[in-house]
């Protein structure tokens, strides 16, 4: 029988998230106890390091040093960050072509349709 007092254990991808939207709450670059204050007694200062490190590691946040400690900032927005994790999951298969096609299939026609629209606009340098 499980103990029903045990806090639920959370998936990396969902501290990350976590940790993620603190820092972005902050509206600005932070350090590392200002995320853990704004996110409360909910996860260990050492795991807030942990989770900033791996986001540095993947691209999501940058570092800086400010004076002794480091502030953090995110380096995109909602958007980029769901384009950049679109993108890793397409780039580990071999067979990009069915991963696409089953992407299609699986839109709704709204979003098929505004898919199609954006394929038809010229292609921006800017992101690449």
């Amino acid at each position: 029988m499980a103990d029903s007092r045990r806090p639920r254990r959370r998936g990396q991808g969902e501290l990350e998230a976590l940790v993620l939207s603190a820092l972005r709450e902050t509206g600005e670059p932070a350090t590392a106890g200002q995320v853990h204050e704004h996110l409360g007694e909910d996860l260990a200062y050492t795991t807030v390091i942990t989770i900033l490190t791996r986001l540095l590691d993947k691209g999501v946040v940058a570092r800086e040093r400010a004076g002794r400690s480091f502030v953090w900032r995110p380096v995109a927005d909602q958007a980029g960050l769901a384009a950049r994790k679109m993108r890793r999951v397409l780039d580990a298969e071999n067979d990009r072509e069915a991963v696409l096609t089953s992407f299609l299939t699986a839109l709704d026609p709204a979003d098929e349709q505004l898919l199609r629209g954006l394929l038809a606009q010229p292609r921006s340098d800017e992101g690449d």
